[in-house]
């Protein structure tokens, strides 16, 4: 079959690979019909981060169920389901407590089509094989485009993480975003506007995203990050950049929450921590775990509140991926028939 590989460098191409099997009766295989590209992914086509030689590319998407095994209920062939970026069993403890990005039963860090931890395969391929079908695999529904919920694997839920509990516990709050490149700060705009925040100020980020907010409704701040703003009950910092970070600590008003869905490869500068004792900001970071919160992002889309298609910045046909991947500059989705 053929597989899109990154390669070290930064480039991308079609690679032959072998045909996925069924190692169990708890598994599918499954056909991409709309693969998106991530944030992450721009990193690894400008070379920030290294493949290791080569990498199976594409880890948000949408697929057909082609084949079953014999204990799998949740799903049958033809079934148009979102497939989740980390694999997990769903049943031992660290699943049960919804924290699937540390599932017990796989290697650390189990993935699609990411350079770190156990790879499981890419979704810019002709066949995927999915274990633990039953926890993993979400049926989109009738009426939902896949490319519109292309992205629901990773960054939509990563968005939503940064905003939808915060605002379910404080309806209607102010929501600040100190974006930087990448979709998942407009995703959090779009679903924070879906979800009755009362306003979204959005400072810093690409010209492409910063379009894209305002669109949507967000309310655009300088681009530039001043040492502080607001005071705002719900902060995300997506900005990856010191300034971004230290913008959005100071930001987040007494007892508020400011979480941190960029990634920083190097060291931060010095953080408030004064000021964020005396006020008690709470402050969550690390990696999304996708699958809990999928459910809740594929609730919006279909009662028409959330239309994550609004963000995609480019879209391409299936075998002009390579082109496509090697230079998208925001994102993408690309599809087949």
């Amino acid at each position: 079959m053929r597989q899109l590989t990154y390669v070290d460098g930064g480039g991308v191409e079609w690679r032959e690979a072998d045909e996925p099997r069924l190692q169990g009766d708890g598994e599918a295989l499954v056909r991409p019909v709309a693969v998106a590209t991530c944030d992450l992914d721009l990193w690894i086509t400008r070379g920030r981060i290294p493949v290791g030689g080569s990498l199976p590319a594409g880890h948000e998407g949408v697929a057909e169920v082609v084949e079953t095994g014999e204990a799998v209920a949740g799903v049958q062939p033809g079934d148009l389901v979102s497939v989740p970026f980390q694999v997990a069993c769903g049943e031992c403890a660290t699943c049960a407590a919804g924290h699937t990005g540390n599932c017990e039963r796989v290697g650390r860090m189990a993935t699609y089509g990411i350079p770190i931890g156990e790879n499981y395969g890419g979704f810019l391929s002709d066949r995927v094989r999915v274990p633990f079908a039953d926890a993993m695999l979400l049926p989109i529904g009738e009426g939902v485009e896949p490319a519109a919920v292309a992205s629901l694997s990773d960054n939509i839920p990563d968005a939503w993480r940064a905003v939808g509990p915060q605002l379910e516990a404080n309806p209607g709050a102010e929501v600040l975003i100190c974006a930087g490149a990448g979709s998942i700060a407009v995703y959090a705009a779009a679903i924070a506007l879906a979800m009755g925040a009362s306003g979204v100020d959005f400072a810093g980020g690409a010209a492409g995203e910063r379009a894209r907010a305002e669109e949507l409704g967000a309310n655009l701040l300088d681009a530039e990050f001043p040492e502080r703003l607001g005071p705002y009950p719900v902060v995300v910092d997506h900005s990856a950049v010191h300034e971004g970070l230290a913008c959005a600590l100071r930001s987040t008003a007494p007892d508020g929450t400011c979480t941190i869905t960029a990634i920083y490869f190097e060291p931060s500068s010095p953080v408030p921590l004064l000021e964020m004792y005396t006020k008690g900001v709470q402050v969550a970071t690390g990696r999304v775990h996708a699958r809990p919160a999928m459910d809740p992002v594929l609730e919006l889309v279909r009662d028409g509140r959330l239309r994550p298609e609004r963000v995609t910045a480019e879209t391409a046909a299936w075998e002009d991926a390579p082109e496509a991947v090697a230079g998208h500059e925001g994102k993408l989705v690309v599809t087949r028939g």
